[in-house]
Parts: C-alpha cells; structure tokens; sequence
C-alpha cells in the first residue's frame, strides 16, 4: 500500500479539476429539470483503496498502466491527442470522472433525481474472482450494502429503498451472478444476486436478458477526442479511407476442430485466398487479425488500421455474446456483422436503437453459418454497394454516440452526446419510470 499517497493525490487533483471543468457547464444553458444528480460520498476502500492495490492480481493482469488520465491509460504515442492504451476495466474510473463534471450535480440529495454510487465494483470483484477472497465470494457487496444502509446520514438509502441509485460495473454482468447458496463457489461473486441491491440500476458491459435492473453500455474504445476539431478530422478520415479488404476478423480462437463459428470464419477466410478478386474493387476477401493471447487489447494500431480498410468486420460470440470490437468496428466505419441477437441488438438499446440495426449491420444466424454451410461471403456480397454505402453513413451518424470522449473536453464536443451522455439519460429516464410506477417520487 506504499502507493497509496500518489493515488490519494490523484483523486486530490480529479476534484480539484471539477469545480472548473463543471463551472464551464453554465455555458451550456442546461435545463436540469428532473436531471439532477447525487454523487455519494463512499470511504476510500471503495473507489480509491482499490486502484492502490492495481498490481495485486497477477493472474489478471497488472493494471497500473491503464489508471494514468483517469482511467484512459497512456497515450498510444506522444503526438496521439485522441489515442489511448483504454483497458475496459477502467470504465469505473472514466465513469465516475466524467460524473465530476455532469452539468447537474446537487450535494442535496433530497432534491437529485437519481444518486450516483461510485463504487468500483469490478476492480473489487477481483480479490473474488483471483485473490484471496475466492472461497467467500457470496460475500461481495455486504460491506458496501452494510455503510449505504447504516453509516451515512442523513439516510439517502432509506428514502427509496436504493430505487433511485445506479453504479457501474465493468464487467459482464454474468461475472456478478453467481447463486449466493452455490457450494461449492462456481466463477464470479454474487453481488447482484443480493437481494440487497436489486432496486439499483446497474449499467455493465453485458447484461442478461432478464433483470430489469441491468443495462448494458458501450465498451470503452481507445479513441477518446477532446475537442470537435478532433473527432471531425477522424471521421473524415473514416469516411475517405478507401476499403480494399471485403470483409475482415480480429479477434482469436477457431483454431481448434470443434464446430464453432470462430471454427468456419477461419476456415472460409482460409479457403477466400484461393478466390480471384480481379474486378472487383477488393484486393483481398478477407483478412484475420490475429488478436489471441489479448495482443490486441492495448494496441490498436494492430487492427484499426486493417479495419479502416475493410468494408465488413465480422463479430462472432467469443466467452460471452459481446464485443469490444463491436466498438472498434463502428468508429473505423466497418460494418458489424453480428452472428446472434445477444452480441449487440438486444444489449445496447440506448446507444444503438433495436430497430435501426438493419441500417447499419448484418445479422447472420451461426446457427447456419456453422450447421447448414451457409457461406458468410456469399451473404455479404448479395448486399447491393449502394446499400453498403448508406450503412457506412449511419454508422458515421452513430459514432459520436458510442465513444467517449476525454474528460475536461471543449465546450464545442460537449453539445455532442457521447457514450455517458447517453448512458446518464437512459438511467435517468429509467428511474424516473421506476418511482413513478412505484409512487416514490
């Protein structure tokens, strides 16, 4: 815990940089009408303790690296003002950051309309998951529990029964539901099987299909603009950048013999070299880049690149439906193709609208793909280029949406909603329904 004092001074420097960066808010002639928010004030073991202790799980990774500018990590090269080593551990840290400097923040919470909870509860799911807390995993989220409701004045919690408070957790949401009574312990920690916290909307990476209380957000990219200037020089950039790649994979697995759908992209990329792409505007059918071993996760110059020149990017279910490289492919204006409806369509319906996913992807079901032969190419190359073209110009339109931009950015990129902005205005609109419905209000 020898670090502890630099972290502790990091904060020091994140609330000091608040009052300015949220002062400049005013500019914005914000309506807060029913938008304001409570962040509580939790005890360091919370939030803080937990970076201080980055370097303890060493079966996880060292995490070190990817807390430097608030949670984006270190910057891909020293001229880069956009590009960053993002791990999506952080987005906790980014949270919770980008909340110091929301428009309608009140220290009154009788008068918010929700109560922000910054509680890391993905960093301290690893003691759990990894540490020396694996036997006892059930027990995750007592403790906090235990200070929301007995060791904080006045009693916010009581008030509506934790109704009106969200957090975020930046893990699948699978990773907290193991059984409370499961003996013996199976992977993850049961922190939203406690009955304690089913009345809090929680924003995850994945979320299952069930719980009302989940909602599923971007992953975070590695693109992080600060200024419009920035993200309109990148979108250009997207949209000129000439696509010789018909369709592109990065990612790994498929290379074992078992029947997946990893498995047949590989093997229909194998068998595309063998295909002539004379005539047709493509210098290749299709590229892997190949991501095994998390090569990729902090290096995206290995396969942004590749995707600002391919047309299609394929995005096959991995360990669990979703993808980072969902994200990834969207701000290179590579067109998804999704393999099954939990992977994108019924997870992000903030950010990316259920009934605009035909306007800018692909749905094949790998059902087919894998069982019944059906040839990925062939499904994509039925796809008139004019329609393909139309695609790229929505996702040109979706991009701002799903990135999130660097904390303190210009006013100019803040009229812009950006992954938090969208994501603030769902939980909000979503507790509101809830009091509502319960009369809590």
């Amino acid at each position: 815990m020898a670090d502890k004092p630099i972290f502790a001074i990091f904060f020091l420097l994140i609330f000091l940089d608040f009052g300015s960066v949220n002062s400049d808010q005013s500019d914005l002639d914000t309506d807060c009408t029913d938008r304001w928010i409570h962040i509580r004030n939790l005890p360091t073991e919370f939030n803080l303790d937990l970076l201080a202790n980055c370097s303890e799980y060493p079966v996880f990774d060292d995490f070190c690296p990817y807390i430097a500018n608030h949670g984006l990590g270190q910057k891909t090269h020293n001229r880069t003002h956009s590009w960053y080593r993002t791990d999506p551990a952080m987005l906790e840290l980014i949270f919770h950051r980008r909340m110091l400097e929301y428009p309608c923040l009140t220290a009154d919470p009788a008068a918010a309309s929700a109560v922000f909870l910054p509680y890391y509860g993905g960093l301290d799911s690893l003691r759990y998951l990894y540490g020396p807390d694996a036997n006892s995993s059930f027990e995750h989220g007592l403790h906090l529990f235990q200070f929301l409701k007995h060791h904080d004045k006045p009693r916010i919690w009581d008030r509506r029964h934790g109704h009106d408070h969200f957090l975020v957790l930046a893990r699948p949401a699978w990773d907290f539901s193991q059984p409370v009574d499961t003996d013996p312990p199976i992977w993850g920690t049961s922190f939203l099987e406690l009955p304690e916290f089913y009345n809090v909307t929680v924003l995850t990476l994945e979320s299952r299909a069930w719980p009302w209380q989940e909602q599923a957000v971007p992953y975070p990219t590695s693109f992080h603009p600060h200024n419009m200037a920035l993200l309109e020089s990148w979108m250009r950039r997207v949209r000129r950048s000439p696509r010789s790649t018909f369709m592109l994979f990065a990612g790994g697995g498929g290379t074992s013999a078992g029947l997946n759908v990893r498995r047949s992209i590989r093997v229909e990329c194998e068998n595309s070299a063998n295909l002539s792409a004379a005539n047709s505007g493509y210098s290749k059918w299709c590229e892997i880049v190949d991501c095994s071993k998390g090569v990729c996760e902090h290096d995206p110059i290995r396969f942004m690149r590749p995707m600002l020149q391919a047309s299609f990017c394929l995005q096959p279910p991995g360990d669990t439906p979703t993808r980072r490289s969902t994200f990834d492919a969207i701000l290179a204006g590579c067109i998804p193709v999704f393999f099954e409806d939990q992977s994108a369509k019924t997870q992000y319906g903030w950010h990316l609208p259920e009934q605009q996913y035909s306007e800018f992807s692909v749905s094949i079901p790998k059902e087919k793909v894998v069982f019944q032969g059906l040839k990925i190419m062939d499904t994509l190359m039925a796809i008139p280029r004019d329609e393909v073209g139309r695609m790229r110009e929505k996702i040109l339109e979706l991009m701002p949406g799903v990135l999130y931009r660097k904390h303190g950015s210009s006013l100019g990129l803040r009229t812009k909603k950006d992954a938090f902005d969208i994501a603030v205005e769902g939980t909000l609109e979503k507790i509101k329904s809830r009091l509502r419905q319960l009369s809590l209000q």
